[in-house]
């Protein structure tokens, strides 16, 4: 039964992805009933919900890119599909009954920490009108990949045809025999530029940089493995640590020992050198830095579609973009109908998702700004009491599941909620000093890995410090996050 503390204890969450889902279940099982997810869209969902274009999947195994504690014997591919995950989320919700906790279209403009009452005062638009909501303990699980980055090219507002960004795909608008141009070659434009080239009548890829790109092993999981999934629960549970150790081993090439990366490089160049047999194709498609300094892509559809008639693959940089087209650096002009951008997220080199003021009107944004993001395991920051994140900075993953990583901090926030109550304080707030201990020494430990290495990705900043990466193992991360040491914090009754 909820203790009336717990039951009085005012928490927001916010964004209702991954983390705020199963940042709620938890709370709600340790009895918390004061707690509202606040949510900027009108559904639930947060990435899964927002990237809804051709090809939208995960490229991590689906038996491991779910909840622990709540397993689907159900899922149809190795590697689930956008629309599978975020019915897997919202069964989830439902279930846990978590759903009716969820605030739909509340966009948290900004949070002030008053230090007379110690709570914090949350600014809410909804539908346009503000509103001020009180929270004794905040939670900001709107993740890094919420907020799309539109290239900042000259001339993009001059565009006279059709342009969006991939994470907010127009699914009105017919690429049917369109000249369509594509800038950028990550995650997401792999998955769609095949889907799309046999539709259009001439696509055009605008890429930076060449990524590695290895085959995906993806297929149907069948009837009967379903059937054992569901009324054998221990097979599921086996394949998924199976799934976790073979990911978890490929950490030691990216952060032990680089050099180890080498035989998945020739692996990956021989994947080329099969699936593109022209040499001028190939040496554009052939990357200059070492796999896993930027995000390692799975696919094995992206390769040949760029081999295909009606494809080209741009390399010289865009100079300008005018009414009918893209102009490029060696003065070409490249007639097209529509631009998608494929150029990913906001991540650094930004401030924070909303306005969060802390103590002595400390301000995250600017910090941010000037150190780069930062904060301790990921979640709590020092002149924030009681304020924390979930898939904060240095916790994304370029080798395992962020489901993972997720739970531990879970985990972690929960353990803090139970030190507060044990010490019967109002608020814990980070000592400075470990921070700053925490992030040097981070820091010392990314120099000797992949990251470091002299390529430039979303994991860093625009001066290189990478701000992005967890640099160990996530078991590591896990054992850090188990319990609180409540020497790290200043608690205020």
């Amino acid at each position: 039964m909820p203790s009336p503390r717990r039951a009085a204890m005012r928490i927001a969450i916010i964004g209702s992805g991954f983390s705020g889902i199963g940042m709620a279940i938890r709370l709600k099982r340790l009895g918390y009933t004061s707690f509202t997810i606040y949510e900027a869209a009108s559904d639930l969902g947060g990435t899964w919900r927002d990237n809804t274009y051709p090809g939208a999947a995960c490229d991590v195994p689906s038996h491991l890119y779910s909840f622990s504690f709540e397993a689907n014997p159900s899922w149809s591919r190795a590697f689930s599909h956008q629309h599978e995950i975020l019915a897997y989320l919202k069964h989830c919700a439902r279930k846990y009954g978590i759903d009716s906790a969820i605030r739909f279209d509340a966009r948290v403009m900004a949070a002030r920490f008053d230090e007379a009452r110690l709570v914090w005062l949350l600014d809410i638009s909804c539908n346009g009108v503000h509103e001020s909501v009180e929270a004794d303990f905040v939670i900001a699980a709107n993740g890094p990949l919420s907020r799309p980055a539109m290239p900042k090219i000259d001339g993009l507002d001059a565009f006279g045809g059709k342009i969006f960004h991939s994470a907010r795909w127009d699914h009105e608008y017919a690429l049917d025999g369109k000249r369509v141009a594509v800038i950028g070659t990550g995650a997401s434009a792999i998955q769609f530029v095949p889907r799309i080239q046999p539709r259009v009548a001439r696509l055009m890829l605008f890429q930076r940089t060449a990524p590695w790109v290895l085959p995906k092993p993806d297929k149907l999981i069948g009837e009967r493995a379903r059937w054992f999934f569901k009324h054998l629960p221990f097979t599921q549970r086996c394949v998924r640590g199976a799934i976790y150790w073979q990911m978890e081993s490929r950490g030691i090439a990216f952060f032990v020992n680089p050099k180890l990366t080498e035989p998945a490089m020739k692996f990956a160049r021989s994947y080329l050198e099969r699936r593109v047999k022209d040499p001028a194709l190939r040496a554009k498609l052939t990357p200059d830095y070492r796999l896993g300094c930027k995000r390692v892509l799975l696919s094995s559809d992206y390769l040949p579609a760029l081999n295909q008639p009606n494809v080209d693959v741009v390399t010289s940089p865009i100079q300008t973009v005018v009414r009918d087209g893209i102009v490029t650096a060696n003065g070409v002009h490249h007639a097209v109908d529509a631009i998608i951008c494929g150029t990913g997220f906001q991540v650094n080199d930004v401030g924070a998702p909303f306005d969060v003021t802390g103590i002595g009107g400390a301000e995250l944004g600017a910090l941010w700004l000037r150190d780069g993001p930062q904060a301790y395991l990921g979640t709590s920051i020092a002149d924030f009491p009681n304020f924390f994140m979930m898939v904060g900075p240095n916790t994304a993953l370029g080798h395992n599941s962020m489901i993972y990583m997720i739970e531990s901090q879970v985990q972690y926030i929960a353990d803090c909620l139970r030190e507060l109550q044990r010490r019967g304080a109002r608020t814990m707030n980070l000592r400075s000093d470990v921070q700053r201990a925490f992030n040097d020494d981070l820091q010392r430990q990314m120099q000797r890995s992949v990251w470091a290495s002299g390529c430039h990705s979303w994991y860093q900043t625009r001066s290189g410090k990478v701000t992005a990466i967890w640099p160990g193992f996530t078991f590591s991360f896990r054992r850090r996050t188990r319990r609180v040491r409540a020497a790290e914090y200043i608690f205020s009754r």
